[in-house]
């Protein structure tokens, strides 16, 4: 089946019932028929039947061994972190979301060793990799500067160096739609489900998806050791929101390419720098072309004028683009990172990964392009 059908006939219909949407099992929890013997069900912190069909949707979709939901994104990412000890090491993207680096700052005060590279250069990944180096943590497309790492080629070479190294992508701003991490030689794909899985800005959810029995068994304990379980309500929002994904996605990055082209139209006045993935002097440019179906619906775009001010001009005069944290939904927005999603990020680190105090980010939605150009060009008045 292509992906569009796919997607959809992997949402089954209630067997029970013939629902043609998938049941809330709204239930803590579960009748016995003897101690033990029960029907694949006892206690939803530990399997609960709706979220059972977002994880067994997930696995489909990302091509895997199985799937986990989590209460959130991090909570999803603090799973896998959770996997390694004391004196363990991991190599993280230095353009790494704000959340992520902040609860790496957590685990370095527990012990575990962390080292910030470029993964876009194969080369600064192998050359820092120990007998330490446990887990390499990508982000591609990363955020918000939309650096594409060579996944496969990023595999092949650390995995020939120490087979045992994990490799672990952050794929919330690909989506399945656009790339399956796993098929190019990752271990683990993590998704914050609250983006573009769920697609509506209306839950919190993560999701993971391994490649292996062991470390399905092991991130299983984990999840049910320290409860950070996704509702059956909330699992039932990302299976609907999952619907329309592959819709979604293709719109969403034909009004990304569009309104990327529109501000490098700029760059001769206003803006600096347009970061997207799809402009052909994109430094990854290629790599995405190789990997990627789409190039995605995100573009970051800096100011001449690079300070704080200017960037809060134009994301506070915006009138369709809306002032929020968050991305992947239907209605498009606007962001800060540096005193929004970033914040938590040191200025010296975050400038040093391309930050800079007026970049800009945009999430496309599903709107009209024309409404949305000319909204950024009123805004863009601001500035004269």
């Amino acid at each position: 089946m292509k992906e569009e059908t796919k997607i959809i006939q992997n949402i089954l219909s209630d067997p029970l019932t013939g629902s043609i949407s998938t049941p809330i099992y709204q239930t803590s929890t579960f009748v016995q028929k003897s101690p033990g013997v029960h029907k694949g069900f006892d206690y939803t912190r530990t399997n609960n039947p709706t979220r059972k069909i977002l994880e067994d949707l997930i696995t489909n979709l990302e091509y895997g061994y199985s799937s986990l939901a989590f209460s959130s994104g991090l909570a999803a990412i603090d799973s896998i972190f959770k996997i390694l000890k004391y004196g363990d090491e991991i190599i993280a993207v230095d353009d790494i979301y704000g959340g992520t680096f902040r609860l790496l700052h957590l685990y370095k005060e527990l012990g575990i060793q962390i080292k910030f590279v470029d993964t876009t250069d194969i080369h600064k990944i192998i050359s820092s990799i120990s007998v330490k180096t446990k887990l390499i943590w990508l982000e591609s497309p990363t955020n918000p500067t939309l650096k594409i790492s060579d996944i496969k080629e990023i595999s092949k070479k650390s995995k020939k160096i120490n087979q045992d190294i994990l490799l672990v992508v952050d794929n919330t701003f690909a989506s399945p739609v656009i790339q399956n991490p796993l098929q190019l030689g990752s271990d683990i794909v993590i998704h914050s489900a609250t983006k573009y899985l769920s697609g509506h800005s209306d839950v919190l959810a993560g999701l993971v998806t391994v490649k292996h029995k062991k470390l399905y068994e092991n991130l299983k304990y984990i999840q049910n050791a320290t409860g950070g379980v996704l509702s059956p309500m909330d699992s039932w929002l990302v299976i609907r929101g999952i619907q329309t994904l592959f819709l979604r996605i293709k719109k969403q990055s034909h009004n990304a390419f569009q309104i990327a082209t529109f501000l490098d139209k700029k760059r001769s006045s206003i803006i600096d720098i347009v970061y997207y993935p799809g402009l052909s002097y994109h430094k990854n440019h290629l790599v995405a072309l190789k990997q990627q179906r789409y190039f995605g619906g995100i573009v970051s775009f800096s100011l001449k004028n690079d300070s704080i001010n200017a960037a809060k001009k134009i994301v506070e005069s915006t009138k369709i683009f809306k002032l929020a944290e968050s991305l992947g939904g239907t209605k498009s927005l606007i962001c800060h990172p540096a005193t929004m999603t970033h914040k938590s990020i040191p200025s010296k680190i975050r400038i040093s990964s391309g930050i800079k105090d007026s970049l800009i980010r945009l999430s496309l939605g599903i709107e009209n392009v024309s409404d949305l150009i000319k909204d950024l060009e009123d805004s863009f008045l601001q500035l004269k």
